[in-house]
């Protein structure tokens, strides 16, 4: 078996936009379709990519480390600290407004916690510990944002709930986020 490359871990760019909006539609879901007002899987990851490269938004950018294999992107990881989720969605009401929608979304982050938004991983990096260094870099993250915890959604029955355990979060509770049902998971820091 030929040895993988290592993983390296790095800020998000705007140009990184055509690799992590369908990413990050396909690991939401149901969550990207509500923020973006759209009803399609496409659509949504259109209008996450228009997004990317703005700032002050829970998608941003600013908010997402890339994980490269190889100097190709193979994941990343969405996170801020949770007291600022609500102004971080606020872009997404406006925008949800626009459309005639109701200005509508559910903010996940709670305060107190860098908040997991997003940590996903192509089909073929998958079971290759690119989850795990995505997930390793957020406790320098959330040091830097002043907090002790980190917090993260995680759907019912998603397998990914084995990967956060051995990471050593818990359960702390139980959330319905756009019609989905989630656990609530933490992982209280040194």
């Amino acid at each position: 078996m030929p040895e993988l490359s290592p993983t390296v871990i790095r800020a998000a760019q705007i140009f990184d936009a055509p690799f992590a909006a369908p990413l990050i539609q396909e690991t939401i879901g149901a969550i990207g379709r509500a923020l973006t007002g759209t009803t399609s899987d496409g659509d949504a990851a259109h209008v996450i990519a228009e997004f990317f490269p703005l700032r002050g938004h829970r998608l941003s950018f600013t908010n997402t480390l890339i994980a490269e294999r190889g100097g190709r992107p193979v994941g990343l990881l969405v996170a801020y600290p949770g007291e600022l989720a609500v102004m971080l969605d606020q872009p997404f009401r406006e925008h949800r407004r626009s459309l005639g929608l109701p200005p509508t979304v559910d903010s996940e982050g709670l305060p107190g916690e860098l908040y997991l938004d997003t940590l996903a991983v192509t089909a073929g990096a998958r079971g290759q510990g690119v989850g795990s260094a995505l997930l390793e870099a957020a406790p320098d993250l959330a040091r830097r944002a002043g907090v002790r915890r980190l917090g993260l959604l995680v759907e019912d029955g998603n397998p990914a709930a084995g990967l956060y355990a051995r990471h050593g979060f818990t359960p702390a509770g139980a959330r319905v986020v756009a019609g989905g049902r989630f656990t609530h998971l933490t992982r209280d820091l040194e």
